[in-house]
């Protein structure tokens, strides 16, 4: 089945009248959770008045559990890490080092004001980034997220590298994408990540594929690819410091 997200327009580029850059900061630190989401929410309430130009933030957290809004308390399993309630949409996900979390607070205002659009765009920058690596990152009718084939773990196997949530006020978006480059896996066995139980869907990393990027790889790709899928130019920020 074609995937519906396949056939949207897919690039939310900017509006003539739009700022032409985006600001970007690294954070060479893991981010506690609840200094990142009051972080983020400060920033896009400045973005929503204008008194500040749309960001992306990469980071790592230390290893934690996230709930959104359609999870439901059945998956949450193991209790080994903290878990937070977070306005975003989706189920069950983790966070911890060696995975990629960029939070993207972007203006659909002068992007077009299309949730699902917007969607399928983060879905694109993942599979872009991806590509990068040689990696092929499919999108699914079903399940929101990047997904790669594993034929090597049996028929109809496939294990999901790349987590979307996302939440949106005043236009304003919020939270965004997590990459796997080298977490550890076992960790998302505290939950059943973003609610999907059927065995043959599990988890995976560039590491797990075999691929030695480090983090530092993977930014510059996300760097270079986010322009081509939202378009306007970067401009790199000291680390944010929260």
């Amino acid at each position: 089945m074609v995937n519906a997200r396949e056939k949207l327009d897919l690039l939310l580029q900017l509006r003539p009248d739009a700022a032409a850059e985006v600001e970007w900061s690294i954070s060479g630190r893991p981010i506690a959770y609840a200094d990142g989401i009051s972080a983020m929410e400060q920033r896009i309430a400045a973005i929503a008045t204008g008194d500040a130009p749309e960001l992306v933030w990469l980071l790592e957290h230390p290893p934690l559990y996230t709930s959104g809004t359609s999870a439901k308390p059945g998956d949450f399993v193991d209790s080994r890490f903290p878990l937070f309630q977070t306005g975003r949409g989706g189920q069950m996900t983790y966070h911890g080092p060696g995975q990629r979390v960029a939070y993207v607070m972007l203006d659909l205002k002068h992007r077009g004001p299309d949730v699902r659009a917007y969607v399928a765009s983060l879905e694109e920058w993942m599979i872009q980034t991806l590509a990068a690596f040689n990696v092929r990152g499919e999108r699914r009718e079903d399940r929101v997220g990047v997904w790669v084939s594993r034929p090597d773990k049996g028929r109809g196997h496939e294990d999901k590298i790349g987590a979307i949530g996302v939440r949106i006020k005043r236009w304003v978006t919020m939270h965004g994408i997590s990459l796997n480059v080298e977490p550890d896996l076992s960790h998302f066995a505290g939950i059943v990540p973003c609610g999907v139980s059927d065995p043959r869907f599990g988890v995976t990393s560039l590491a797990d594929l075999g691929l030695t990027a480090t983090m530092e790889d993977v930014d510059v790709a996300l760097r270079q690819t986010f322009a081509e899928v939202f378009g306007g130019s970067t401009v790199c920020l000291p680390d944010l410091g929260v």
